[in-house]
């Protein structure tokens, strides 16, 4: 299994220290560095920035959302950061959902899937560069109908440095998980646990057996966000993982259209999903962190003693994740290779 570097996306201010952070990654033989966004920072300028140091890191993003951009500028973007980095940017994109659609790039969400494939289809003919983007679909119009009328079909000025830049896709339903093994070069997961792994491979399978589909299990990346809290006291290790999950079981996404309450819930844990999340919504954030059981965390996150870590790393490697990215200060990056095996 490979080691990623997530930087996440930022809080109120930009995060100190991250470029040395980066750096010590890089020495450390951890594979690539990935950037997000939410409503904040964006994920392609910190990306650059800090990227611009590195000589062997791929550079990707986890994730682009496509509501923010155009297909054409999300192309744009792709082919100028890969030549930038002379061939190593992964260009991972995401739907996230209605609240941020809608509520923050005034973007409709409905039938978000069909609006992948489409995306997906044009920033691949972008990069391929064979013709002038030309493309009529049910969400996507190039060029404009309408307007003045003087659209044309256009081609990217600049020639790609590959043709076929690799394209993740953030996914956490089996549709949408099964969309991505059939139209990209690899998944990002979130809260994903061990237990659910036969789930994912089924989803996957689905995707992977569709015509035209580009992969399989043999040359597809799963890479997966994977917390992990080093303390001599699990309990300890998993306060500091509670806050987070409580927001996205609890808070992120409407009720009955929250994404990551879905997942939890399928672990086994409805009940407690329930209860989380009618916390949170309720205002009461610190009953609804407190509610949060510790298997709850083992389950998706890596906490305690580095031997407990250890142990537990073993039912990771089992499963579909080829890349684990992780985040954190330097002295967990300098531990985790050994714990990885």
């Amino acid at each position: 299994m490979n080691l990623g570097l997530m930087t996440g996306y930022w809080s109120a201010q930009p995060p100190t220290g991250m470029a040395e952070l980066v750096a010590e990654a890089e020495d450390l033989g951890y594979e690539s560095l990935w950037t997000a966004e939410a409503y904040g920072s964006d994920a392609l300028s910190p990306l650059a920035w800090w990227g611009a140091r590195t000589k062997q890191l791929r550079l990707g993003t986890a994730i682009m959302q496509m509501a923010a951009r155009t297909p054409t500028a999300t192309a744009m973007a792709a082919m100028t950061m890969d030549h930038l980095s002379e061939g190593r940017f992964v260009l991972g994109l995401g739907v996230s959902g209605p609240q941020v659609v809608e509520g923050w790039y005034g973007q409709p969400y409905p039938k978000p899937l069909a609006r992948t494939r489409e995306y997906v289809e044009i920033v691949r003919r972008v990069v391929a560069r064979d013709e002038p983007v030309e493309f009529h679909g049910q969400h996507y119009e190039l060029p404009y109908d309408g307007g003045t009328g003087l659209g044309k079909a256009l081609k990217a000025t600049i020639h790609p440095r590959r043709s076929d830049i690799p394209i993740y896709l953030g996914a956490e339903g089996p549709k949408n998980v099964a969309l991505a093994a059939e139209i990209a070069d690899g998944w990002f997961p979130f809260w994903f646990s061990p237990r659910s792994d036969a789930f994912y491979r089924e989803a996957l399978a689905e995707g992977f057996a569709r015509d035209g589909a580009r992969r399989d299990f043999d040359d597809f990346e799963v890479a997966c966000p994977v917390p992990v809290i080093v303390n001599p006291d699990p309990e300890q290790a998993a306060d500091v993982i509670r806050p987070m999950l409580a927001l996205y079981v609890g808070g992120m996404g409407a009720k009955g259209a929250n994404f990551h309450f879905d997942v939890i819930a399928r672990m086994g844990y409805e009940a407690e999903a329930h209860r989380i999340q009618d916390l949170y919504l309720a205002g009461k954030k610190a009953e609804a962190i407190a509610s949060i059981p510790l298997a709850m965390v083992e389950d998706v996150a890596l906490v305690g003693p580095p031997e407990k870590i250890r142990d537990e790393m073993e039912r990771w490697s089992e499963t579909v994740i080829t890349t684990m990215l992780v985040q954190g200060p330097p002295e967990l990056l300098r531990i985790l290779p050994g714990l990885v095996g």
